[in-house]
């Protein structure tokens, strides 16, 4: 399979514009329904509706036998994929959607570091360290966003360091991926396993802590629960693992990076947030530094061009 993929053509860029768009505005969405439905509750609700639809798909495709085997790294996948949700729900509510859309897309190094110490084919590369290095410098610049020393923004501090601990949940979820059974089976069942835990541990964490009754069925709380579920969990996902089997990754995460960009100016526009100097020079260099981690032969060949070697 892994040959007849190539490299990203005006098509997949398209495509790939479109998915950064759902994705960068995801969490605006999140935000914006808040006060009618609580984050926690949008998210167990967008895993239970999708997870319901993945299942029908495989029931129709197939993939159940797989389950025998895989079951227990979908139970892990799954829990991180939930406690991904949990602090992106938690984070909205102390920070901004600009703020969380920058930490949250930190996953790749989190991923790089994982799979560094667990498969010895994935070794980093010195580019790469110095896109981790990169990567964490402008996450402390970022913060320092929200600092003020006469009047220190807690509240912000604490939804930004739950955005970098939901990005590190993200990777940590692709490295169960990606180093267990799971790796090889469809991804579909591999996307099931995520949802289904993930809407078993946000409801529960929603019932215990009193969220599930912070739901008003208004128009606004209906439409974000439907668009992350049918549009970004379902099509999306979907989409993009289309992608990934005929396209190569490294150029594809390259795309990708738009979803902070757009999430930042869907924040701006659409919450009139503001933005820091600090955040925005930290948000270069987090971009910088997963560009450089996630897409390292892309950039080596880049640098070449540009030093005229060949």
């Amino acid at each position: 399979m892994s040959a007849t993929r190539r490299s990203a053509d005006k098509f997949a860029l398209q495509v790939m514009i479109g998915l950064c768009l759902i994705w960068g505005v995801q969490q605006v969405m999140i935000k914006w329904a808040a006060p009618d439905i609580a984050p926690v509750m949008q998210a167990a609700g967008r895993s239970g509706i999708s997870a319901l639809l993945v299942g029908l798909l495989i029931c129709w495709k197939g993939g159940w036998d797989q389950v025998g085997h895989t079951w227990r790294g979908g139970l892990l996948a799954g829990a991180l994929f939930g406690l991904e949700f949990f602090f992106i729900s938690e984070g909205l509510q102390l920070t901004t959607a600009a703020h969380m859309s920058v930490f949250l897309y930190t996953a790749p190094i989190f991923t790089a570091l994982g799979v560094h110490w667990l498969l010895p084919s994935e070794r980093l590369r010195p580019v790469q360290w110095l896109g981790i290095f990169l990567a964490f410098v402008g996450i402390a610049i970022a913060f320092a966003g929200g600092v003020s020393w006469d009047n220190l923004d807690h509240r912000m501090l604490l939804g930004d360091a739950l955005g970098v601990l939901a990005g590190a949940s993200w990777g940590a979820t692709t490295v169960v991926v990606r180093a267990s059974r799971l790796s090889e089976a469809p991804v579909t069942l591999t996307l099931f396993y995520q949802l289904i835990v993930g809407f078993v541990g946000l409801l529960l964490i929603a019932i215990l802590s009193g969220q599930v009754t912070h739901v008003s069925l208004t128009s606004v709380a209906v439409a974000s629960v439907l668009f992350q579920g049918l549009v970004v969990s379902f099509f999306s996902y979907l989409t993009w693992f289309w992608l990934l089997r005929r396209y190569l990754a490294a150029n594809l995460a390259v795309f990708s990076f738009m979803t902070p960009l757009f999430g930042v100016t869907f924040g701006v526009m659409l919450l009139g947030e503001d933005l820091s100097l600090n955040f925005v020079a930290g948000a270069v260099l987090v971009l910088l530094g997963i560009t450089f981690v996630s897409a390292e032969q892309w950039v080596r060949r880049r640098l070449r061009k540009a030093l005229g070697q060949h």
